[in-house]
């Protein structure tokens, strides 16, 4: 992992300082609201619906053992007990007092982490694959060049008001676990015909009440340009894109609207005179970042153990059958911890059960965790041999549900529970279908579904790459909840389709189990998952399940 130098530690303590006798001011009265505002976002506060929100930047998903605990005792301290992991990576506080802001600021500097660029009309948090350094099919670790996005864009003094915000996702496995063609730029680390590694560059991706799905703009890029390019692609954009409509001042309406080629053209224009005022100094920064990456040491160890408990336990072999991914390294497995135990709030962890998962990584993990835009969390180093060790102690944290890929492993934004900006209930939603199908024991039946759930059009919890997504929405002052079928969030990217009419609150889970019920009966086996179903059948198929008294009534 990174570890912060002198230089950065200073920087975060004059930004936090900065910001306390901003809040003093604010708090005094010196400051009006609307004053404030640019400030607080500035270093991740918001205001929602109910109390201050503060969003803790975690890039590319990556953590210690000692950020977790630091990330418990915000929690504990000056919070309500408990955080909630984001698509962004990223955790949230939702009720953390004005006055207490500063403290947990200078808490988070302590251990190397801020808040910096959370929020506001910047480049935001750079994510990554969350199986980054561990996953089986990645060319490299992809977390060098998030960090080195990071430390490029951070207050980088032309890109702090923007016209809009402005995402950065990295990754270089064969699958794309980053959802790279969602972001405004993504990076796919790639290799040439000649085996050189490099860069393929993708754009004017997004979601929200405009979704597009990225394009390439350079197929690939040598190491040494990577820099200059995003600088000059964010740059045109900042240039040209829209500023007379907030909604159509993202990149993806700027590509769309001038052309990708035309798009281009203007990037390469801009290239040629930004890449000389880089001369080599982000390579030199690269190779020492590089450095704090280097693998782990990975040990070899029997089996045994592991092979008894799998055998003997059927709980534990059900999550090593759900929870595990194969490890680049003999011996070795990726595990992923379920924040979606059945009825609870998707992403959310208690100031225990971070503690608990600090622990062990701390004991089995290599001291490394990470964050997934899933809401779950990632131990991205266990050797089998401590995996049964590991489970019992997920056990006792209540963090051992077996359900990653199933339909309860929702996505979910926080909904009208918290959000300013929501227009419908999203976490409630999520908790209700999780417990309806725990109840009816289909999960394993079902297979792998992925439903993603958004309180309003935004898009924070992803609905329009769900195979199944749902969309919550204002109708004259009731909720009425959109559902839409054939979305992927993967390298094959689609947004999906939507059905048809809208569901009440009180309609939605209903309507969710006809379409699940009617996708095991149209289904060719059970190892046809709903989303090649739904590719093989289209929509009308699973509407008839949706709609069933429009079908009778059109016979």
């Amino acid at each position: 992992m990174y570890h912060y130098n002198d230089f950065d530690k200073a920087f975060l303590a004059e930004r936090n300082r900065q910001f306390r006798a901003q809040v003093e001011r604010r708090v005094a009265g010196n400051l009006t609201e609307e004053e404030f505002r640019p400030l607080r976002l500035m270093n991740g506060l918001y205001l929602q619906l109910h109390a201050y929100m503060l969003r803790v930047a975690i890039p590319y998903g990556s953590l210690s053992s000692a950020q977790m605990d630091t990330l418990a005792l915000l929690a504990e301290k000056w919070d309500k007990g408990y955080g909630h992991f984001t698509t962004r990576q990223n955790i949230q506080y939702n009720w953390p007092k004005l006055t207490d802001v500063p403290d947990m600021l200078d808490a988070l500097g302590k251990v190397g982490m801020h808040a910096i660029q959370t929020s506001g009309n910047t480049i935001r948090n750079v994510t990554a694959d969350h199986f980054a350094g561990a996953a089986a099919d990645e060319l490299e670790d992809p977390r060098p060049v998030a960090e080195l996005i990071r430390q490029w864009s951070t207050d980088h003094p032309e890109f702090q008001f923007m016209g809009r915000k402005f995402k950065i996702a990295v990754s270089a496995g064969a699958q794309d676990r980053a959802v790279l063609k969602a972001h405004d730029l993504a990076v796919r680390i790639v290799k040439n015909d000649a085996g050189g590694i490099g860069y393929q560059i993708l754009v004017g991706g997004g979601l929200g009440r405009t979704p597009m799905v990225g394009k390439i703009l350079n197929d690939f890029l040598p190491r040494e340009d990577l820099l200059p390019y995003i600088e000059s692609t964010v740059s045109v954009w900042n240039q040209i894109g829209r500023r007379d409509n907030k909604y159509k001042a993202r990149i993806k309406i700027t590509v769309h609207e001038t052309g990708l080629e035309e798009f281009r053209a203007k990037v390469e224009e801009r290239y040629e005179s930004v890449r000389p005022t880089f001369s080599g100094i982000d390579q030199d920064l690269f190779e020492d970042i590089k450095a704090h990456f280097a693998p782990p040491a990975f040990r070899n160890a029997p089996t045994v153990e592991f092979d008894s408990a799998y055998d003997a336990n059927p709980l534990f072999r059900s999550w090593v059958d759900t929870n595990l991914t194969t490890h680049r390294a003999p011996g070795y497995s990726v595990v992923t911890v379920s924040l979606k135990k059945h009825g609870e709030t998707p992403g959310d962890a208690t100031a225990d059960q971070m503690r608990a998962l600090a622990q062990i990584a701390r004991d089995y993990g290599h001291d490394e965790l990470r964050i997934s835009h899933e809401q779950n969390v990632i131990l991205p180093h266990v050797h089998k041999s401590d995996l049964p060790a590991v489970y019992a102690a997920l056990r006792e944290a209540d963090l051992h549900t077996a359900n990653i890929g199933l339909i309860s492993d929702i996505i979910a934004c926080p909904g009208m529970d918290y959000c300013a900006l929501a227009t419908a209930r999203a976490i409630p939603v999520a908790q209700q279908i999780a417990t309806r199908f725990d109840e009816l024991k289909l999960e394993h039946d079902i297979g792998h579904l992925q439903i993603k759930i958004s309180g309003c059009i935004n898009a924070c919890g992803h609905h329009h790459v769900g195979h199944i997504g749902i969309l919550g929405l204002d109708r004259a002052g009731v909720e009425n909840y959109q559902i839409t079928l054939g979305g992927d969030a993967t390298w094959n990217a689609e947004i999906g389709q939507r059905a048809g009419p809208g569901f009440a609150y009180d309609e939605i889970v209903p309507a969710i189990e006809r379409l699940v019920n009617g996708y095991l009966e149209l289904r060719e086996g059970p190892e046809e998952t709903f989303l090649v179903a739904y590719r093989r059948l289209g929509l009308a198929p699973f509407k008839a399940h949706l709609y069933p008294e429009t079908q009778a009534n059109a016979a």
